[in-house]
């Protein structure tokens, strides 16, 4: 079976035939930096990384972008509150950003270009717009001019162009010559802390634009996939695809659209404005990571996907199983049972149980299937446990398979500093050290951080309170 994936474009599966030979080309649409990371960031990027670990796996080359938004009216607001520079807020949570999907074991990009390091480009690709006829100035802002391409109006969203336009009319803003304009530069209003100079005055860039010009920069002007959450698809994406199209002149912009699922909190959608989001950090102090990430792998990527403590507990729970049969294997290769029953060769299930793996993940990203497969395997190896023993090179060649699919999933089955990490008891010494600080008992307080730091554990005291990380 050929690889597979659902493309919003098309609005279909569809195979996947990269633009050019074994190269691919991946940009994935990155954080706002004003908060930290919750878990509806943690879904979307785990599955980027999925998808990107497979493509690497199946033998692409893959380059993959994704952007940080570190400009924009939330940031400003939450600086303004925070009585901090805009630019020392963005910052420190993209570092932020980097400690959370670093143990989530989502691997690092190849570019993380920010907007504020891409203005000159923005600008560029802002005037070509405007001498092509494209965009139009109004009171110091540019917008673009959506029926230049109403051609592309709805591609993603499958919406037609009048149903659009009427949505667009919620927000009426004089400046616009039709409502479904959206901005490319803001002009700056008095007292904003940040500008950059323009040709048409001091401002700053409009949301769809940073994508397109960000892409352009580290990618060019066709690549082979966009992604993000099902919330981006309008008006983002969309506007992305009419204002990069217009600017190139060469469609497609991305050949594939790929977009993951919502996260809901009790059937809702999360969202920090109905106030039922949480936050990776806040639930790594209950549960491993590699627990997270199983959980968040064990429903195909395009479904809703239903938080709840009692889900995390079964994920943990299920992987617990396959870790224990890994263990049962290392435990017989050091210790073998002589005499035992030989079990037969074992190299045609292998071979089966890795073709099954392929065929759920060319199928779409079904990793919930693959999963299954995975599952399967194992309940094999605990009867191959069970009734008997075999030769350790035949061990060990269950044991590179579970390592092929620990690689694909980012999922490590060996117990690790991780779990020290996510569990109660940690977060208990913490607590008791915390109350010893308060009652000024600094020597068991320096006590307890100097023999967690000999168990590569170490403690950072700030106003925002105690943070745990490796020594």
């Amino acid at each position: 079976m050929a690889l597979r994936f659902y493309n919003t474009l098309a609005s279909k599966v569809e195979d996947f035939v990269p633009l050019h030979d074994e190269e691919v080309k991946m940009y994935v649409c990155g954080p706002t930096v004003y908060d930290y990371c919750h878990m509806g960031h943690a879904r979307a990027y785990v599955v980027f990384d999925i998808i990107r670990r497979y493509l690497q796996y199946q033998g692409y080359r893959v380059t993959y972008v994704q952007n940080f938004t570190d400009v924009d009216d939330k940031i400003l607001k939450r600086a303004a509150e925070k009585n901090v520079p805009p630019r020392e807020l963005a910052e420190k949570f993209i570092n932020a950003y980097f400690e959370d999907m670093d143990r989530l074991n989502v691997l690092r990009a190849d570019f993380y270009p920010r907007v504020s390091q891409n203005i000159p480009a923005i600008i560029k690709m802002i005037q070509g717009l405007a001498d092509k006829g494209y965009a139009y100035v109004s009171d110091g802002s540019v917008y673009f001019s959506v029926d230049r391409m109403a051609d592309k109006v709805g591609v993603l969203s499958h919406q037609s162009y009048d149903a659009l336009k009427v949505g667009a009319r919620v927000e009426v803003d004089e400046r616009k010559r039709n409502p479904m304009d959206f901005v490319l530069w803001k002009a700056s209003k008095p007292g904003e802390a940040i500008a950059w100079d323009s040709p048409w005055g001091p401002g700053r860039p409009g949301w769809h634009i940073e994508c397109s010009a960000m892409s352009l920069e580290t990618l060019g002007p066709n690549i082979d996939i966009h992604g993000g959450g099902m919330d981006l698809i309008f008006p983002h994406h969309e506007s992305e695809i009419m204002q990069t199209e217009a600017y190139t002149g060469r469609p497609p912009f991305a050949k594939y659209w790929i977009h993951n699922g919502f996260l809901l909190i009790n059937k809702e959608k999360m969202s920090k404005s109905l106030g039922n989001f949480f936050l990776v950090r806040d639930v790594l102090k209950k549960f491993s990571p590699d627990a997270v990430r199983f959980f968040i792998l064990n429903t195909h990527y395009q479904g809703p996907l239903d938080f709840n403590d009692q889900a995390l507990e079964d994920a943990g729970r299920g992987l617990e199983r396959i870790r224990n049969a890994i263990s049962g294997i290392e435990t017989r290769i050091k210790r073998p049972l002589f005499g035992a029953p030989t079990i037969a060769d074992v190299r045609e299930r292998l071979v089966e149980s890795k073709k099954r793996f392929e065929e759920r993940m060319d199928d779409n990203l079904d990793t919930r299937e693959a999963i299954a497969e995975i599952f399967e395997l194992t309940r094999d190896v605990n009867r191959w446990l069970a009734e008997g023993d075999m030769p350790a090179d035949q061990w060990k060649d269950v044991l590179d398979l579970y390592g092929i699919y620990s690689d694909v999933l980012g999922i490590k089955w060996t117990g690790s500093l991780e779990d020290l990490f996510a569990s109660e008891l940690l977060q208990l010494i913490v607590d008791i050290r915390d109350a010893v600080r308060k009652k000024k008992d600094f020597e068991t307080s320096d006590l307890i951080r100097k023999r967690l730091k000999e168990l590569g554990i170490a403690i950072e005291d700030s106003k925002e309170g105690t943070r745990i990380k490796r020594s």
